[in-house]
């Protein structure tokens, strides 16, 4: 498998998703004294590719870890590093909570009937860790936890890491790289995925959509997407928005939201995805 990498402004690299085993994007942002990585990747596995490309480039291995989330595909890769690593308390609270966890068949069904993940994360996790018992997933608790905001200073770059929220997960950070005009969202954005139907609120997506333009970067870049600059960013997200919004006038009157929405982007026929979020703005609205 070929892995994709990219350098995003003087002092990050980032490693691209991978989709086939749900592997989100992993950053390093390199100062003059530290280097601080964005997620820890799925996995060990995963994690190692990124270890071996900064060698590779002579780039200087983390220093700190910070995490987006505490889904399973940003941090069970946490054992691989070596390195501190920071989260807001509700990260540490649901890492905490899955500490103990060996990554049996039976751990991984109980929590999907505790709704703590879904089916999609066990088919993921069994293609990327393997199945039978030579299966081994190590979680801990983060060293460092934060509440509202943290900001941390790699010499030459300020990374800002803010507690915003939002439906895919109560935990949600975006990681400011301030000077150089980056804000990673990790899955801010996303969906609600575990414990029932996926779901958008309407109005917590629009005040989130807000916050991330507040910040006027060049880059803003989803964990399971590909880097956008704003502009790109903007167009791409604007059916999404109008959606939201006539959810919010509308609720969930799926026959006028549907007419509203094909008259603004002047469609017949809406595309799969845009459909698809129509559902899952709807759920969020009943």
């Amino acid at each position: 498998m070929k892995h994709n990498y990219q350098e995003l402004g003087p002092h990050i690299l980032l490693m691209h998703a991978e989709h086939e085993t749900d592997r989100p994007i992993l950053a390093a942002i390199t100062g003059s004294r530290r280097t601080l990585l964005m997620d820890a990747g799925n996995s060990p596995a995963h994690a190692e590719l990124f270890r071996q490309e900064l060698a590779r480039r002579g780039r200087p291995q983390p220093d700190l870890l910070v995490l987006t989330h505490w889904h399973w595909d940003h941090s069970f890769g946490m054992s691989a590093w070596n390195a501190p690593v920071i989260a807001h308390a509700e990260t540490a609270q649901m890492l905490h909570g899955l500490s103990g966890l060996s990554g049996t068949d039976e751990e991984l069904e109980h929590l999907v009937r505790e709704g703590i993940i879904s089916e999609g994360s066990v088919k993921h996790i069994r293609l990327e860790y393997g199945s039978g018992p030579s299966r081994a997933i190590n979680v801990f608790k983060p060293e460092v936890v934060f509440t509202g905001s943290i900001t941390i200073e790699l010499g030459g770059v300020s990374c800002e890491l803010i507690h915003v929220g939002g439906d895919h997960s109560a935990d949600s950070c975006v990681l400011h790289v301030i000077e150089d005009k980056v804000l990673f969202l990790g899955d801010a954005l996303g969906p609600s995925v575990y414990g029932g139907p996926r779901r958008y609120s309407s109005t917590s997506f629009l005040k989130l959509l807000e916050l991330v333009y507040h910040y006027g970067t060049e880059w803003i870049v989803e964990s399971h997407g590909v880097p956008m600059t704003e502009e790109e960013f903007r167009a791409d997200l604007a059916p999404w928005e109008r959606l939201a919004r006539l959810v919010d006038v509308f609720g969930d009157n799926r026959e006028r939201v549907l007419l509203e929405l094909k008259t603004y982007l002047k469609l017949e026929e809406l595309p799969p995805g845009l459909l698809q979020g129509v559902e899952y703005f709807l759920e969020g609205a009943r």
